[in-house]
């Protein structure tokens, strides 16, 4: 059976989404815990040893919950939004590198789903279509709330999609490619980070305004709005928004991970391990800020964006193209 093979390819995407669904589940507990440590409090503690159980006992509560509907609502909308958020963030996993090529049961499988030329034009394809569950839960919930946290939204992630897509292509043009895989594999001598640490900050800080995340979690804004798009959504399609926005987390730090620090790359041939501890930190820098930084007012947030962030990443692009072709 070819590597290609439509079933091993179903095989793998089935694998990675299961994974993906138990971390996440994971990553409210995790978080829950670090908050709490660094606000010198108990977390999570009760239910199973260390509290470890908590994530089942949270799915089953919002399972038996009241699926309940408002009135006035655009049905088809209302429930097709938290499934864009979920789908948009699990399709960037299909061109994420784990590993290289590995014999199982005697055969060899490439630890990607897909390994296409145009990469990195697909994952701004798909980040760029998260939008569509925010605005979209907005729109139809019938609720000034959460229309308005649909307009932030919808405001914030097109603001910030245009530095994170310029830092982006600044490693295409330093790599020459825009294949994933071979991104990672000229990173053997020497990590892009080195080289483009700039490009690399303009990334993550546009990530955390892509996931929604402290502080840039506007559109949601508890203190404000409620709850903000998702105002209107109660038990397993409210799970379905937030189990998105932790995976979306795993997404952008999957990126930056393979963009910026070598993917799977380190000392020792087990590619998976560093692959997985690489990202692990980046999650844990997600909770981290969370913890320590206020919520941005919004006019700020948007300066920031467009008057710092995006004139910076032109800088930045027009430095590395400039560096590119002398090296050339």
């Amino acid at each position: 059976m070819a590597d290609n093979d439509i079933w091993v390819v179903l095989i793998k995407g089935l694998v990675v989404i299961g994974i993906l669904f138990g971390a996440a589940a994971y990553m409210t507990f995790l978080e829950r815990i670090v908050l709490a440590k660094m606000q010198q409090r108990q977390g999570p503690n009760r239910v199973g040893p260390l509290g470890l159980l908590q994530p089942i006992a949270d799915g089953i509560k919002l399972l038996c919950k009241e699926s309940f509907q408002p009135d006035g609502i655009d049905v088809f909308t209302y429930w097709l939004a938290p499934l864009i958020s979920l789908m948009t963030a699990l399709f960037v996993f299909v061109l994420i590198p784990f590993g290289g090529v590995h014999e199982l049961f005697g055969k060899f499988i490439h630890l990607q789903i897909a390994d296409i030329n145009s990469g990195i034009l697909f994952l701004l394809a798909f980040t760029s279509l998260a939008v569509y569950g925010v605005v979209l839960a907005g729109f139809s919930s019938n609720n000034r709330y959460s229309l308005l946290g649909g307009l932030r939204g919808t405001a914030q992630m097109i603001s910030y999609e245009i530095p994170m897509g310029i830092s982006l292509l600044t490693i295409a043009l330093s790599a020459g490619t825009l294949n994933l895989l071979e991104i990672v594999e000229q990173q053997r001598d020497g990590w892009f980070i080195w080289t483009n640490p700039i490009g690399f900050l303009i990334y993550f800080i546009a990530g955390f305004a892509e996931t929604n995340r402290a502080p840039f979690d506007l559109p949601e804004a508890e203190q404000e709005l409620t709850g903000g798009y998702h105002t209107e959504y109660g038990g397993m399609k409210f799970a379905v928004f937030f189990l998105g926005e932790y995976i979306n987390i795993l997404a952008v730090s999957s990126i930056a991970v393979t963009l910026f620090f070598g993917g799977f790359l380190g000392p020792f041939d087990i590619p998976l391990l560093w692959f997985v501890l690489k990202v692990a930190f980046f999650v844990f820098v997600f909770m981290w800020v969370r913890a320590t930084m206020a919520r941005f007012r919004y006019g700020d947030l948007m300066s920031f964006g467009w008057k710092i962030l995006t004139p910076l990443a032109v800088i930045n692009l027009i430095v590395t193209a400039y560096f590119t072709l002398v090296k050339v």
